[in-house]
């Protein structure tokens, strides 16, 4: 859904000079080596047979003139490579083939890192974007709050603690009883007022090492993200190697380990792939169900302490090498369990924003309830209602929660197709459907 025009000029604070990768002109600029190129380059000709020049460059992300063309020049100088005729106009057009030499240098490549596809950014590339694309770019107003979290039912007090906790770009802490919109708050946050977009590198290069950046599930394209296009504002073209995605919105829950909070090294590909905080990068982590993680709470805790409190991270190569990489991201913690119960002082001090959800009002717990059965086709009923609140929830001192209306009008809903009737707010389906949706514990 797009926000009206006024709102969207406020939720965006205004930037300077937005952040463009410009588009290496020759190999030099491109901070990799020749070298570096010059293996990716023949392990997509071991791969493919028979390939153009523009192919390879459109393979690598790269321009053929100044950069691929260098490379093949390289690659024939050294007969890892032959000319086999000709596909199109210009030397780009030139159809290449592995030679023998070249069959037995892709091996040896190959043995060292299997990763094929388009060229890394130097870490020092990556860093940097981030600096010029930080979270605090994004400014949130009252109003653009409200109409994010317009299909909910938010109290006054939730709106006025979650604005200026997505402002402080840090980190959040939201926990209450279950089923009351814990994550519904977060995703709304996290998919309709991060519509700021950034660019986010395929790969980054540390060392010789690949790390792989880009997440084609997770990372949503934002249109055309330069790929050689004019750039609106300056007019100089952009780096291939980037992709202009929407801030990341990334969830984690229960398979959250420490391990995938570190780089990911692959034994049999023997590159690496980014773990969840450094693809949210620039965006939100959510980590849902918090404390029912395999790990404890108090090792992941302690495991962002250091990068909440200086907003950097540290990544461990399996060469034992640490590396430094920016940590501009808005940590969103979730839980249902009590907080004393999973974190300690020091922790919750580094914590900015603690929100908790509470059970909902019986207004709230009305209007929730009159949206859903509009939602569903079925005739709200107030008498009905209260008949509900007296009998399944006063009466049996049951609490009540934001899901309820939902699952009930839904349970509701299957026992009259199963009964060959219409759905309606009986006393009899009432009745049903809270004796199959409600547990004693």
């Amino acid at each position: 859904m797009d926000m009206p025009l006024d709102i969207q000029e406020t939720a965006t604070a205004p930037a300077s000079l937005p952040f463009e990768p410009p588009m290496p002109k020759s190999v030099a600029e491109t901070g990799l080596t020749l070298g570096f190129l010059a293996d990716l380059a023949v392990k997509i000709m071991y791969f493919e047979g028979y390939i153009s020049g523009y192919e390879i460059a459109e393979k690598i992300k790269l321009p053929y003139a100044g950069v691929v063309d260098e490379v093949l020049e390289f690659l024939k100088r050294e007969q890892f490579c032959e000319v086999k005729g000709a596909g199109g106009l210009g030397e780009s057009g030139y159809q290449y083939v592995i030679s023998l030499k070249g069959g037995e240098k892709a091996r040896e490549v190959l043995d060292r890192g299997q990763y094929v596809g388009p060229a890394p950014v130097p870490i020092e590339a990556y860093t940097n974007a981030f600096i010029r694309q930080p979270l605090q770019n994004v400014a949130i107003h009252q109003r653009v709050m409200r109409h994010a979290l317009s299909h909910l039912v938010i109290n006054e007090r939730i709106n006025n603690q979650l604005g200026p906790a997505v402002n402080s770009g840090r980190s959040i802490f939201i926990y209450g009883p279950p089923g009351n919109g814990k994550t519904a708050v977060a995703e709304a946050v996290g998919t309709m007022i991060f519509k700021d977009n950034i660019y986010v590198p395929y790969a980054v290069e540390v060392d010789g090492q690949i790390i792989k950046v880009f997440d084609s599930i997770n990372h949503r394209p934002a249109g055309k993200s330069g790929g050689g296009a004019n750039s609106p504002r300056s007019g100089n073209k952009i780096d291939k190697r980037w992709v202009k995605i929407h801030r990341p919105f990334i969830v984690a829950g229960g398979e959250l380990t420490l391990e995938s909070l570190d780089l990911v090294y692959d034994s049999l590909s023997k590159y690496y792939e980014a773990p969840f905080q450094m693809r949210a990068n620039g965006g939100m982590f959510l980590i849902d169900d918090f404390g029912r993680q395999q790990v404890r709470p108090r090792d992941l805790l302690n495991r962002w302490i250091v990068p909440l409190e200086k907003r950097v991270d540290f990544l461990t190569l399996h060469t034992g090498r640490k590396i430094e990489i920016p940590f501009d991201v808005l940590i969103v913690f979730a839980t249902n369990l009590a907080p004393i119960d999973l974190v300690d002082e020091a922790f919750l001090r580094r914590i900015r924003h603690k929100i908790e959800i509470r059970d909902p009002s019986f207004e709230e717990y009305r209007e929730i309830f009159k949206r859903v059965c509009a939602q569903k086709g079925v005739p709200y009923d107030e008498k009905a209602l209260a008949y509900l609140l007296q009998e399944h929830y006063l009466k049996p001192k049951i609490p009540l929660r934001a899901c309820h209306p939902r699952d009930l009008v839904d349970q509701l809903i299957d026992i009259a197709r199963y009964q060959n009737r219409p759905p309606t707010l009986s006393k009899d389906l009432i009745d049903q459907a809270c004796e199959a949706y409600f547990v004693e514990l």
